[in-house]
């Protein structure tokens, strides 16, 4: 177990960093924010903060050795800084989760080879390729890059073959995954905790709302046909976590479908999902991830009350705060972040035991 007063690493500067130095603090931790960014919300409740690139290895090394151990707030920290930083300090989760997670089709065929149902896929490294894969998938499809994208980013709609030119053209003609269209009722995660001994725990899982692909809301209980689908994504993602020998919260998102839950992605890492966690559930995700690398016991992952919602706050949403501060049953997260700008997270709101007004 990692004594008070240790310091844990975070790499990475954004809201998800900023609410795991928190719950780090209140647990008698330090915090030490690594990031090449300017600017960093995280580092605002850091006790220190290292502004260098991800390759700058001296600088690297510094960190590791002001830190007992180190984790990350968001998955495109590049592997190679991982591997670096696991040479001079305990670093979880491991590189593995990481090398999977930023490769959608390495993840794809990583997840079917445990048993889990995906969507149909097909390699894209080109644009023949693309022709082919719609050739055995048919249409319509969505087209992703194999690399980074998140909220929305990086993929392209295809109704008909036809489209194959304007989607790779939308995602800058990368190598990418051409996925089959999966008729669902409704999105999901499964947010799951495991620590260094290998006990795993696991969230009720929300029903997620997304617009323009950045998640919205994310409420419970969900309706009757995910928490009928829950037990098996569970599954899903301890076999997965296991298999990585993870340490950490680990979120996966499933769509409901008539067949049963459909993994779409993993994130290794506290999500935007669980934000709900931190007045919803005995234990939040944050604190829970600082328990699993610090070595701690896990905290109990029930949620007493409900309902539960939270609304993320995107771009000029957050001139709602004074309403939401008027509002008695809102508990508001604000990031601290100057620009406000369209699809931008810049905080989120949470009812707990009633709805919102």
């Amino acid at each position: 177990m990692l004594a008070p007063g240790s310091t844990i690493g975070i790499l990475g500067g954004g809201q998800l960093g900023r609410m795991l130095a928190v719950a780090a603090a209140q647990l008698g931790y330090r915090t030490h924010v690594y990031a090449p960014d300017r600017e960093s919300v995280a580092a605002q409740v850091a006790a220190q903060h290292s502004q260098a690139a991800w390759d700058d290895e001296p600088r690297l090394a510094a960190f590791a050795v002001a830190c007992d151990v180190v984790t990350l707030e968001f998955e495109n920290v590049p592997v190679d800084t991982l591997r670096f930083l696991s040479g001079h300090v305990a670093v979880r989760p491991g590189a593995a989760a990481l090398e999977i997670a930023q490769d959608r089709l390495a993840e794809k065929r990583f997840v079917a080879g445990l048993g889990g149902r995906t969507a149909p896929f097909a390699a894209v490294p080109d644009r023949a390729a693309l022709d082919a894969a719609l050739a055995g998938i048919g249409a319509p499809a969505i087209l992703k890059t194999v690399r980074m994208g998140y909220d929305g980013k990086g993929q392209a709609r295809l109704a008909a073959a036809s489209d194959a030119d304007a989607a790779w053209d939308a995602i800058g003609r990368h190598p990418a995954i051409l996925e089959g269209f999966v008729a669902f009722d409704h999105e999901f995660s499964v947010i799951l905790v495991r620590g260094t001994d290998g006990e795993a725990r696991v969230w009720d899982s929300p029903l997620n709302v997304h617009q323009d692909g950045i998640l919205a809301a994310s409420t419970l209980p969900p309706p009757p046909i995910v928490r009928d689908q829950q037990a098996e994504a569970r599954a899903m993602m301890e076999r997965i976590a296991e298999a990585l020998d993870y340490v950490g919260v680990l979120t996966g998102e499933f769509f409901a479908t008539a067949d049963g839950p459909v993994f779409n992605e993993m994130a290794p890492r506290v999500h935007n999902s669980g934000h709900w966690t931190i007045e919803g559930a005995v234990t939040s995700q944050f604190e829970n991830h600082i328990r699993a690398v610090a070595g701690l016991p896990l905290g109990d992952t029930a949620a007493p009350r409900l309902p539960v919602t939270m609304r993320n706050l995107i771009g000029r949403d957050i001139d709602g705060v004074p309403a939401l501060l008027a509002d008695g049953a809102c508990h508001l997260h604000h990031y601290g972040k100057a620009e406000v700008r369209a699809g931008r997270k810049l905080g989120h709101a949470t009812w707990v035991g009633t709805e919102p007004a």
